[in-house]
């Protein structure tokens, strides 16, 4: 049904391409560029805004850029429908604390793992936000 390869995950190939038809489609049609960076920091101000309505009022970056549910927040939500609808339907789901190849790696620990996410988390996000992207 799903264009699979032999261990059952989705072509790598496959996935790219269509990636990049919605990023073409993206651009073209809304004159957008797909991005995640921004929806983070919107959604965080989301969550201050419902936690201390009066702080975020004085933040310079939440008065140019109101924080609402817009088509980026969107997209980060489809993407975690799509990647989950993608791995139930080739039966690799599965929830792992510590996935194969880092325990391989690294070991098993859990905490190490999440703090060492965490830390590439802050990292990733620094440079995306300093290419403001």
């Amino acid at each position: 049904m799903y264009p699979m390869t032999e261990d059952k995950g989705w072509s790598p190939y496959l996935a790219g391409a269509l990636s990049g038809l919605v990023t073409i489609f993206s651009v073209w049609i809304s004159g957008y560029f797909l991005g995640a960076s921004t929806t983070f920091v919107r959604v965080a101000g989301m969550i201050e805004e419902i936690v201390d309505p009066e702080k975020i009022k004085g933040m310079d970056y939440f008065i140019k850029f109101v924080p609402h549910i817009d088509w980026q927040v969107m997209l980060l939500i489809g993407i975690f429908i799509g990647s989950l609808i993608a791995a139930t339907t080739s039966k690799t789901f599965r929830l792992k604390g510590v996935p194969d190849m880092w325990e391989r790696r690294f070991g098993k620990s859990p905490i190490k793992r999440g703090l060492v996410a965490f830390t590439g988390g802050i990292i990733a996000m620094f440079g995306a936000r300093l290419a403001d992207g």
